[in-house]
């Protein structure tokens, strides 16, 4: 009986060792439940794009949610971003013309600034609302690489470099750029300039030379832009949300949801910070280039 009641306790200790271990993890995050909006009724989703645009997640993984979601008529994506990496822009962009294609209006709401692969993402929409003072614009592609051969000197330092090919090492900071691959950098960021330049000319339905013009990295107000075709029309959030209701044939006010973003856990912390790491070379060269 003694052995039995033994038995019973560590039993009983495991339990709520276990359930005392799920809420902790459940309080950091790790164990989140997905949460997704209550679908009673027509309903507008919002997705928000802010900041530098470095991963297309959790922006494509909320279109996806709204366009499974039969509830949600129309979708508002409310952009205050300079730009950032050109693949996460392109993603979202797809996602959001995939969204369009299932019957379900998309209108673009920028804020303050929303330029370069912000704009980018704006294209994605049917219509596209600026204020007045909005930042926006800034169609181009940018590479830059440092050049630290001279404080290398002064340091003593010495790197050595073995490679495979002539362009293995292609904008290292510990020398000045050859004639050739600044040549190599021009045709790949001039293949990108002219993906970006055709996706606006499509979805904005001018030329591409009417495009190219303003396409030289400036930056416009969104006055200016509705001015040249970029925006179709000028006001606030407000009105991105009424226009919205008005495309799905919502009667009345328009109700918006979001997704609520779950909360950081200390893995999402870490998977962040070795993605970062990773995209250090050993050169202090990272290959990415950005939109802005």
């Amino acid at each position: 009986m003694k052995s039995q009641s033994w038995i019973l306790i560590f039993i009983v200790a495991i339990c709520v060792a276990g359930v005392i271990s799920f809420f902790l993890l459940m309080s950091m995050g790790l164990f989140a439940p997905e949460r997704d909006t209550i679908s009673l009724g027509s309903k507008i989703g919002l997705v928000e794009v802010t900041g530098t645009i470095v991963s297309p997640s959790p922006v494509v993984d909320d279109i996806l949610r709204f366009a499974r979601d039969d509830a949600i008529k129309a979708v508002i994506v409310r952009i205050e971003s300079p730009g950032g990496v050109v693949a996460p822009a392109q993603e979202i962009y797809e996602a959001l013309k995939k969204l369009r294609s299932q019957g379900k209006p998309v209108v673009a709401s920028m804020g303050s600034v929303a330029a370069s692969g912000g704009y980018y993402v704006a294209c994605g929409a049917d219509s596209i609302v600026a204020d007045p003072g909005t930042l926006t614009g800034s169609i181009g592609v940018i590479m830059s690489f440092p050049n630290t051969q001279e404080l290398f000197k002064k340091l003593g330092i010495d790197v050595q470099v073995v490679k495979t090919g002539e362009f293995k090492d292609t904008g290292s900071p510990t020398r000045p750029m050859t004639t050739e691959e600044k040549q190599l950098i021009g045709e790949l960021i001039g293949d990108v300039y002219d993906q970006f330049v055709t996706v606006v000319a499509t979805e904005r339905r001018m030329s591409l030379d009417a495009v190219k013009k303003i396409a030289d990295g400036r930056v416009l107000t969104g006055r200016q832009a509705y001015r040249l075709g970029l925006v179709d029309r000028l006001g606030g959030y407000r009105d991105a949300v009424m226009l919205a209701g008005e495309l799905a044939g919502i009667k009345g006010e328009p109700v918006v949801v979001k997704h609520r973003k779950p909360r950081t856990s200390i893995l999402d912390l870490i998977d962040q910070l070795s993605g970062f790491a990773s995209k250090v070379t050993r050169d202090g060269v990272s290959m990415e280039y950005s939109l802005r």
